[in-house]
């Protein structure tokens, strides 16, 4: 009976290790954004941590202040990859039951 349980086990685990794999794969087709300075920076990225695109408003470009301009895109970046981030965490979660399963991410 023990054997039984173990199998079932066994086979529930690679279930769900499937499912983990297949959200994983997911995370790739969910998109967030962020901008900062009323739009003029604009950053785009998946859910899989990757920035897909940086818009920047031509009106953003002073020359007289690019340090201005640099801390946007960081902030900008840094806001996109957060958001992603969280969206990454909701859904895996969600399969997950809100176990905390070491190296997932």
């Amino acid at each position: 009976m023990a054997q039984m349980n173990m199998q079932q086990m066994m086979k529930q685990a690679r279930k769900m290790q499937e499912q983990l794999l297949a959200a994983q794969d997911k995370l790739k087709d969910v998109e967030v954004s962020s901008s900062a300075g009323g739009g003029m920076v604009k950053v785009t990225a998946t859910a899989d941590m990757q920035i897909t695109s940086v818009k920047i408003d031509p009106e953003a470009v002073d020359p007289d202040d690019v340090e201005l301009l640099e801390d946007m895109i960081v902030a900008t970046i840094n806001d996109a990859l957060n958001s992603a981030q969280d969206v990454a965490n909701q859904q895996m979660s969600s399969l997950t039951g809100g176990m905390n399963i070491p190296g997932l991410f």
